[in-house]
């Protein structure tokens, strides 16, 4: 069975399933719930409480489209008396998609311009086509926190032992390599740290000199210098 075909087979289920409450629109909100994920519509057709809450969130959509057309202006002034009031609106819609992100969504959406917003509470196309692009926009923005801090290991230690030694070859060139190779024993997160404050990375530097002016005297100085890390 292709994508169409699946596609036709859920919204038929849909129908069957909203038709006997919602006679009146039961086109129009299966129409709306076939524009969420597959598996999201698979699980409508399983499970009724899902099913449930998706028909209500599409029908306060419906209700809230519906309300600009009784007047534009009495409309801003009712929408607009508080940006928690848009928001709430706002939130309504953009959840009836099941992105999973509803809240970092809304909260992008209304940075926009009250009237972008507006327009998008009256227009579900247009909103549809911004929530989109937020998804896309976190996807995009998750995929770069991956690429810088879920590498492979040997990839992030080795751009963390780059980046430790530029530093640390700044304030003690003769040992730079024998610190570095202590500090990467740390916790990924603690070199972060050390990278962002360099008060911090100048206190483990020193930690560091301590423990080799000892290393050769006392092994076991060395060792509890290194662990109160």
């Amino acid at each position: 069975m292709d994508a169409a075909e699946d596609l036709e087979t859920l919204g038929e289920k849909l129908y069957n399933l909203i038709y006997p409450k919602h006679k009146e629109n039961a086109g129009k909100l299966t129409g709306m719930l076939l524009e969420l994920p597959g598996p999201v519509l698979s699980q409508m057709v399983q499970d009724k409480a899902t099913l449930t809450a998706g028909v209500e969130k599409a029908l306060r959509a419906l209700q809230l489209a519906k309300e600009p057309s009784k007047g534009p202006c009495k409309d801003v002034d009712n929408v607009s008396v508080s940006s928690d009031s848009l928001g709430e609106q706002l939130f309504e819609l953009v959840d009836i998609y099941n992105t999973g992100h509803s809240q970092k969504i809304t909260g992008m959406l209304l940075e926009l311009h009250k009237e972008a917003v507006l327009n998008l509470l009256s227009d579900p196309k247009l909103l549809e086509e911004q929530v989109n692009f937020a998804l896309k926009t976190l996807k995009e923005q998750n995929m770069e926190e991956t690429d810088m801090s879920d590498t492979s290991d040997a990839d992030d230690t080795e751009r963390l032992g780059e980046k430790i030694f530029s530093l640390v070859e700044e304030l003690d060139p003769l040992h730079a390599n024998d610190i570095t190779g202590m500090m990467l024993e740390m916790d990924p997160a603690a070199l972060q740290q050390l990278l962002r404050d360099h008060t911090m990375l100048e206190v483990a530097v020193h930690k560091a000199q301590a423990a080799l002016d000892t290393a050769n005297q006392t092994p076991e100085e060395h060792s509890n210098i290194l662990h109160t890390e």
